[in-house]
């Protein structure tokens, strides 16, 4: 049976009190709905449908690039109102997944055995007993055990308010029962709203079977409303990362103070340090030691890696062996070979480092191709920028760079070359030769420094 999966994600989320729409906050640097639609995705529906409302146009642009079907609920009426918006859309031999914008950490395998059930012809949904089931709809059962109705919170007896099993709003269904269904909904309630759970008394009086699945984890079933939901979410989204991490051989100095904000790949025996955020698409190797407070983002990172305390790493890839920081910053569009050395307060930007070089101290490398066995000395900088364009700066190997040196872009340096300390270099360098620019010293004699005088 051909599955078609609707995300609901037309709810203003006032409690956000946030300009941004609900389901565009991030959860480990991506947005809510993302995290649903990747679920989704996961299993393999002929086609997902994204019901919008509330910031709608930025909801669309924000998430252009997903391969979904966008369909606008103008008035919020209701949970089967925002549903009955996409039926027109399906056809009636398949059936219908209804998942929420704003629940962003429901698991593919928790939903599939609903699939299931809706292949044998029943409606299914999914329920989670909880200590606490305040706010959430309560789930009637028959006196044979099976679903009668859900009842939401507004609409329960006190009876129905001690029961601890909940809905969690996900529904599977066949695609043409659900039509029916919906075509039937009333709004006669606390809320005036048309609730899709309305659809399960249908079922019972249809004789349709109604079976339920209870999800494994209540965690999976949080939503977000509110900043403080939203930071709880993200506590525990990120120990499942911290978790995942260490069963792959991974030491965190501390699950607690860890942030994945992307994905993180890491070989084993590697260690991380407290503070450290991830952002996009990491790859670490084997045997990689990351210090405290450091910050990288898609970036590539060769096995035996060390990066010290305070070091940014965005955009690049390094080699095996290196040693970065403490406080480097290494840019975008930059490689670094094996055994580098990038030390305190250097940045490099758009620059490739070769084979066993060191920039050890308060030096900016930009635009340049160094190659192997480089010694640059402290607070030295390529001058790369005119103005209005950048330019290149080569240098060959084994080259000795002294302190307080200014490469002024474009400038070559050759093999073997010697640049002596606080040299402006503004011509190419010849190989295997000492160059610098200094003035000569000189001594004044009888020269007295000058002495304030008493008042």
């Amino acid at each position: 049976m051909t599955l078609h999966v609707i995300i609901l994600a037309a709810g203003q989320g006032t409690r956000m009190r946030s300009s941004l729409p609900n389901v565009l906050h991030p959860l480990g640097g991506k947005a809510l709905l993302a995290h649903v639609i990747d679920t989704a995705r996961q299993l393999e529906p002929a086609s997902i449908h994204v019901v919008y409302g509330h910031g709608g146009a930025q909801v669309r642009q924000a998430l252009a690039h997903e391969p979904v079907d966008w369909v606008e609920q103008k008035e919020q009426l209701g949970t089967g109102h925002a549903v009955d918006q996409v039926m027109p859309l399906l056809p009636d031999k398949g059936s219908v997944l209804v998942l929420y914008g704003d629940v962003p950490m429901i698991g593919a395998r928790t939903l599939a055995p609903m699939l299931e059930q809706v292949r044998a012809g029943a409606l299914s949904i999914l329920s989670a007993k909880v200590a606490d089931p305040h706010g959430y709809g309560r789930i009637v059962r028959a006196t044979h055990g099976g679903l009668a109705a859900i009842v939401e919170q507004k609409d329960a007896t006190p009876e129905q308010l001690r029961i601890d099993e909940i809905n969690t709003g996900f529904v599977a269904a066949p695609v043409s029962r659900l039509r029916h269904w919906l075509a039937n909904l009333g709004n006669d309630n606390a809320q005036g709203e048309y609730y899709l759970t309305d659809i399960v008394s249908m079922a019972v009086a249809d004789r349709v079977p109604v079976h339920s699945v209870t999800a494994p984890d209540s965690e999976e079933i949080l939503g977000v409303n509110d900043r403080v939901q939203l930071a709880q979410l993200e506590r525990l989204y990120q120990r499942r990362q911290a978790e995942r991490l260490m069963r792959a051989g991974v030491t965190l100095a501390d699950p607690g103070r860890f942030d994945v904000r992307g994905e993180l790949v890491a070989g084993s025996d590697t260690f991380i340090d407290v503070n450290t955020v991830f952002e996009g698409r990491v790859q670490l190797g084997g045997g990689v030691r990351i210090g405290p407070n450091c910050c990288l983002k898609n970036a590539v990172l060769g096995d035996g890696v060390e990066v010290l305390a305070h070091s940014v790493i965005d955009g690049a890839r390094v080699g095996a062996a290196c040693r970065i920081g403490p406080f480097a910053r290494i840019r975008p569009e930059t490689e670094l070979a094996g055994r580098v050395h990038i030390g305190n307060f250097v940045e490099v930007k758009k620059s490739r480092v070769g084979d066993g070089s060191k920039v050890n101290h308060l030096s900016y490398i930009g635009d340049t191709q160094m190659g192997a066995g480089v010694n640059v000395g402290a607070g030295t900088i390529t001058c790369n920028y005119d103005g209005a364009n950048k330019h290149l700066t080569q240098i060959g190997d084994d080259v000795f760079i002294g302190s307080d040196t200014q490469l002024v872009a474009p400038v070559s340096v050759g093999d073997g070359a010697t640049i002596g300390a606080g040299t402006t270099v503004t011509r190419d360098v010849p190989a295997a030769k000492l160059t610098l620019s200094r003035s000569p010293q000189k001594t004044v004699e009888g020269w007295q420094r000058p002495v304030k005088q008493p008042k």
